[in-house]
């Protein structure tokens, strides 16, 4: 018999990878899952499943933690956070609001890594405890709890939210507002067509383009209060970190990477509608973390579920990092591909 992954337990490692792959990459909850395990003629409840997918987790999560080790010592990350309800959080309301924080490499690096983390609040404490340690540079919004990470990284800022809050000025027909979507447009445009060139010939282009924008938004008079009052007052606190995207080669003109991945969680959260525990929120993190780190470096995110569970029964308890590094998505990538 291979060994257990939990002691005293019917369950085997192929069925808690398919519930885990079901719930995670599928988002069917638990209890719809039920109904299907009953015909394999196993009875078990909620509970069980909820406890396996907690347990299991934890099992991994020393490598869940390399993942956050090696994300920290690249050098450039974008980031996102959303809000999530976990029911029975200790000094909360159960409507309260938590939060699943996003960390990404960009699409340019090699190595890809989707690092997700629960939070308790949004605050910028919790901010210095995802990006300890790194010192690079960051893509993120203008959310004020960044603000925390200090000097040491350096930020960049995020064009499609400047593009939406435009966007929501046209819709109410403000004269000027048009213009400048339009300007914005042209450089994604730009950035997409450009993709082959070199970066000395988008670089030009781009910054030709900046100069337009700027240039108009700095002589439009406007409402502050209005939408393109407030679209104007954003990508002028943003600017510092606008500017700084054109000098660097890899980050992207947007964050739109770390906010698909974000929306990935929103949409299961649809289905499975809120966390119970915190514990669960955790794990939920952890599972996110491994599926889409997997799918970001075209591994079938199933087969890998069952291999990383597989391999929990067999390392130590405390691991060393060159034990877990062979489990690491780009590094199981190769050994796949040599199979």
């Amino acid at each position: 018999m291979p060994p257990a992954l939990f002691l005293h337990s019917l369950t085997s490692v192929c069925l808690i990878a398919e519930i885990i792959h079901n719930k995670f990459v599928l988002g069917v909850p638990l209890h719809r899952q039920l109904s299907e395990i009953d015909r394999l003629d196993y009875h078990t409840s909620e509970a069980t499943l909820t406890n396996w997918v907690i347990k299991a987790a934890q099992h991994l999560s020393p490598l869940y933690e390399e993942l956050h080790q090696q994300l920290c010592s690249t050098h450039h990350l974008q980031g996102d956070e959303t809000p999530i309800e976990v029911l029975r959080e200790p000094g909360k309301a159960a409507t309260s609001k938590s939060y699943m924080w996003v960390v990404r490499t960009p699409i340019k690096q090699q190595n890809s890594i989707v690092y997700y983390a629960y939070s308790a609040t949004r605050s910028g404490d919790f901010a210095q405890s995802v990006y300890e340690g790194y010192q690079a540079v960051l893509q993120c919004d203008g959310y004020s709890g960044y603000n925390l990470l200090g000097m040491s990284v350096h930020r960049m800022g995020c064009w499609a939210h400047v593009r939406r809050k435009f966007y929501d000025a046209t819709q109410s027909h403000t004269k000027g507002a048009q213009e400048l979507l339009y300007l914005i447009d042209e450089m994604f445009t730009k950035e997409r067509e450009w993709q082959a060139y070199s970066w000395r010939r988008l670089h030009s282009c781009l910054r030709k383009i900046l100069k337009r924008f700027w240039r108009i938004m700095n002589h439009t008079e406007v409402l502050p209060q209005s939408l393109f009052g407030k679209a104007i007052t954003y990508a002028q606190s943003q600017r510092p970190y606008l500017d700084q995207i054109i000098n660097d080669s890899v980050i992207d003109w947007s964050n739109n990477a770390s906010e698909r991945n974000m929306k990935s969680l929103v949409i299961g959260r649809k289905n499975w509608l809120f966390g119970t525990s915190t514990q669960g929120a955790e794990s939920t993190a952890i599972w996110m973390t491994f599926i889409k780190s997997a799918k970001a470096n075209h591994i079938n995110p199933r087969q890998y579920l069952t291999d990383l569970l597989k391999a929990s029964t067999v390392l130590p308890a405390f691991p060393k990092p060159e034990e877990l590094a062979v489990y690491l998505s780009w590094n199981y990538r190769k050994h796949q591909n040599v199979d």
